[in-house]
This record gives C-alpha cells, sequence and structure tokens, in this order.
C-alpha cells in the first residue's frame, strides 16, 4: 500500500469520479508516500494548517491503471524523512476501487500530525 494525504472534503467532492488533486494537473502526478512515518511528516510539513478532517487514503498501487513511478523528493524531504526516500509518485488519476481504505490522521492542537486511526 501507497499514502496519500488528502482533506476529507476534498476526496468526497466528486465521489462518482476517480480521484485528481490539484498537483496532477500543477505537477503532472499525484505526490504519495511509502508509509505512514512519511505520511505523518508530509502531513505536518504540508497540512498544518488544513481545517477539518484530513485523512490518508491507502492505496493498492497495483490496481491503479496509471504508471506508478519512486522517485526522489524535490528539493528536501519533509523533516524527520531520510534524504534518501523515494516517493511514490502516481501519473494519472486515481481510481476509487484503488483505495483499499482511508484513516483519519490525528492532529494536536498546533496541527502536527500524530498518529493515523481507523475513520469510521
Amino acid at each position: 500500500m501507497i499514502f496519500h494525504v488528502v482533506p476529507l472534503d476534498d476526496w468526497l467532492a466528486t465521489p462518482d469520479r476517480p480521484y485528481a488533486p490539484a498537483s496532477l494537473d500543477e505537477e503532472g502526478f499525484v505526490h504519495c508516500s511509502p508509509d505512514e512515518a512519511t505520511t505523518l511528516a508530509v502531513a505536518t510539513a504540508f497540512y498544518r494548517d488544513v481545517p477539518g478532517p484530513l485523512m490518508a487514503l491507502l492505496i493498492d498501487e497495483h490496481r491503479l491503471d496509471v504508471m506508478v513511478r519512486w522517485e526522489a523528493a524535490a528539493g528536501s524531504p519533509p523533516p524527520g524523512v531520510p534524504p534518501e526516500t523515494l516517493f511514490p509518485h502516481v501519473y494519472g488519476r486515481i481510481t476509487r476501487d484503488a483505495v483499499r481504505g482511508m484513516m483519519e490522521i490525528e492532529r494536536s492542537a498546533d496541527g502536527t500530525a500524530t498518529g493515523l486511526a481507523v475513520w469510521s
């Protein structure tokens, strides 16, 4: 499984279509993370001030119908992530059936991501 951080409202916006965040148009791929620790670091670095529930999509990369490349971060990775970490970049929309689960990212009062919880 690979992980993708998304505000819940963004994920629910178009439930009848494949998911395509702004990064797909802007950078040509969907940013994903290889594991839970990296996902939490990404959430803290880039989503600290995003209001509302923040989710981690659990994506089965083998169920995607687009290319996934494991690449180094452009620039420095988020704090706490080793520089040699490779990130899965999804080069196309994420089909809904490739998402095998979703967990809520727990955050402290200052927005720091502290863990993943089962979402109901």
